[in-house]
């Protein structure tokens, strides 16, 4: 491999070959020739900048502060406009945040009115030594855990209340009324805490991540699946095709079973994944780069997602209705993604 030389050094390296292969009666035109006067870049540079400052120097200060306060204006217009576009694209990770993306913490009905007295979830998370939430969180909850159903779980209480209940004594005139009355008030305490237990034990408040990211998947598939949007929502516009009448259009094939393959139920999924992972990546997590490494991959997919469904759907319905429902901004699927 040949060693290229500068071409500042070229002519040089070129004169002492020539002198070396050369008589000197032979070189002593060619250095006294005006081609080998070669000036360097940086020698140029500073000469356009001597006669820059030269320039400078002869106009007038008046100008000379016109052009600086118009840069000025020109750098502070186009740091707002900057701040402006940033503002309009919104969060890129979070987006913005809705009822139906809050609810995904707690999984507590939007409508359902709260116990004041009742402690919540993040009440419980800032503080330690605060006890977990009331059972009243358990009877408002539109999903419970272990999928376990409202009618069951009250089905359930009332069949062990039934046998746990005393007794009555097979003769009233041997009963003790005093010792019967202290015998149910013990009953009704261990009915009532076993009753709690139970309430805390299935409620998902209570439940881990795993189990309330599965919860949020069934709503969603139940939010979002065709198999349920497509009698309340309008299709798109249909697209110009020129049919061919030897090959008639089929008949799509019927859906088995729920929608859990389409784009809206996926993005609204990985929604769900990113806001877990955004919210273990805060704070004193910063340095955890596997988490990092899922947070940016889950908001990758939802991008390529995000931009199929737009040039899809061209603005229908269903393209709507998911946007307002998640809270997604033009930034999940415009521009670069950066997680820092």
């Amino acid at each position: 491999m040949a060693l290229r030389l500068p071409l500042r050094l070229q002519p040089q390296i070129a004169i002492q070959s020539l002198w070396c292969h050369a008589p000197p009666s032979f070189l002593a035109p060619v250095l006294a020739s005006s081609h080998l006067q070669f000036s360097t870049t940086g020698s140029f540079a500073r000469n356009i900048l001597q006669l820059k400052k030269r320039k400078k120097q002869h106009r007038d200060p008046y100008t000379l502060r016109q052009v600086e306060a118009r840069r000025d204006a020109n750098l502070s217009r186009q740091a707002v406009l900057k701040e402006q576009w940033a503002k309009d694209l919104g969060d890129p990770i979070r987006g913005i945040l809705t009822p139906f993306v809050e609810s995904f913490d707690t999984e507590v009905p939007q409508e359902a009115s709260q116990d004041p007295s009742a402690v919540s979830l993040e009440t419980v998370k800032a503080s330690g030594d605060t006890p977990p939430p009331s059972p009243a969180y358990a009877s408002e909850e539109s999903l419970l855990d272990h999928g376990i159903k409202h009618e069951e779980l009250a089905r359930s209480l009332d069949f062990s209340r039934y046998l746990t209940e005393p007794l009555p004594p097979p003769s009233s005139t041997i009963a003790d009324p005093d010792q019967e009355a202290q015998t149910l008030e013990r009953w009704e305490k261990r009915d009532a805490i076993a009753t709690e237990a139970v309430q805390r034990i299935v409620s998902l408040t209570n439940g881990s991540s795993k189990h309330r990211t599965k919860k949020n998947i069934e709503r969603i598939i139940e939010t979002f699946g065709r198999h349920n949007t497509d009698q309340i929502l309008k299709p798109k516009g249909p697209s110009v095709v020129k049919l061919n009448p030897l090959f008639p259009p089929q008949e799509p094939t019927p859906r088995a079973g729920p929608d859990t393959g389409s784009s809206e139920v996926q993005i609204g999924i990985l929604t769900a994944k990113i806001r877990v992972l955004a919210d273990r990546y805060e704070g004193r997590n910063r340095n955890d780069k596997v988490n990092k490494r899922n947070l940016r991959l889950l908001l990758h997919r939802r991008q390529k997602l995000l931009a199929y469904m737009e040039r899809r759907e061209r603005g229908s319905e269903r393209w709507q209705k998911m946007i307002d429902t998640l809270g997604l901004t033009p930034a999940c699927w415009k521009g670069e993604i950066a997680v820092r």
